[in-house]
């Protein structure tokens, strides 16, 4: 992600279904988007390599969503996270776009072992996660935030 897909995040970040389940951010202007952009997703690829990616439509290239690697405060395990427009939800590209991370995971970085972390009612994740091989491993709060949410490990095909 750069800067110039500021517009495209801001309709991410301020999907319901994103605030809802993820969180709100309390992006709400294009400025503000590109601060989110560089302060979280640029600042992660220059920390730790990965970070929040893109997910665009192979036949025209549009932003549907996005996915990612994480490394928060509060979890010893590097995340995998994904969110996408409702109109691109429930069609497989989270499945496919995950799919990828993992193998990036894998392949790139020799991660063992990915968590992913979702609201305790959040189905339609965690069933994507468990069809990505995750398992629910247990309840935890992160650093900030007293509302438990489900923990999930899923250990990786290093080769």
């Amino acid at each position: 992600m750069t800067v110039a897909d500021d517009a495209f995040l801001l309709s991410v970040l301020n999907d319901p279904a994103f605030i809802r389940y993820i969180g709100d951010r309390g992006v709400r202007t294009q400025i503000e988007a590109q601060r989110y952009i560089q302060a979280s997703m640029i600042a992660s690829y220059q920390a730790h390599g990965f970070g929040m990616y893109l997910v665009a439509a192979k036949s025209d290239s549009q932003p549907i969503g996005i996915c990612g690697l994480v490394k928060r405060p509060g979890l010893d395990d590097v995340d995998i996270g994904f969110a996408f427009l409702p109109e691109y939800c429930g069609r497989g590209y989270a499945y496919e776009s995950a799919r990828a991370v993992i193998r990036h995971a894998e392949d790139d970085f020799g991660l063992q072992r990915l968590v992913a972390i979702t609201s305790p009612d959040n189905h339609a994740s965690m069933s994507l996660l468990s069809k990505l091989g995750f398992v629910f491993e247990k309840l935890v709060c992160l650093p900030g935030d007293d509302q438990p949410i489900r923990l999930f490990a899923r250990r990786t095909a290093v080769r």
